[in-house]
């Protein structure tokens, strides 16, 4: 009996640690986010002027394609369409910054609303791990999370 208990808990072993490293093989990293939206001008110059994000080369998609990277890489690609587009606050694109205060100073320069998760106008909220947070919203109504988070 004893070394049916030994067996098992041997194969428990192998069998967690098989799983938590299978969890793991893909090394997954975000390597962008597309968003459909009616006026890719208003759209670009938001994400371009207003988030100051840099505009790279769309692949040679041709010109209903802009794409936009963040510092991480990460790219947000902007696709003209017609379709209906409908926005929840829930759904939403998060970014973080070591500046949200000086951020919430120069939307307030632009005119440019934001608002916490509760959506108390020009202001802040934190989430139970004490990480500030906003959320704005882009041309197409798209919602965007900002927060002080570090990862």
């Amino acid at each position: 009996m004893k070394g049916f208990k030994n067996a098992f808990i041997i194969m428990t072993i192998i069998l967690f640690t098989n799983f938590s490293s299978a969890q793991n093989q893909f090394n997954f990293n975000k390597d962008h986010d597309a968003l459909l939206v009616k006026d890719l001008e208003a759209a670009a110059n938001f994400y371009k002027n207003i988030l100051k994000l840099e505009e790279i080369p769309n692949g040679g998609l041709g010109d209903h394609i802009r794409w936009f990277q963040l510092q991480d890489k990460v790219q947000i690609h902007l696709i003209k369409s017609d379709d209906e587009i409908s926005q929840h606050k829930g759904v939403h694109m998060a970014i973080n910054t070591n500046n949200l205060k000086g951020l919430m100073k120069y939307l307030n320069s632009k005119n440019i609303p934001f608002e916490n998760w509760p959506g108390e106008k020009g202001t802040t909220n934190s989430r139970p791990d004490d990480v500030k947070q906003i959320y704005l919203q882009d041309p197409d109504g798209y919602w965007i999370e900002v927060n002080d988070n570090s990862l």
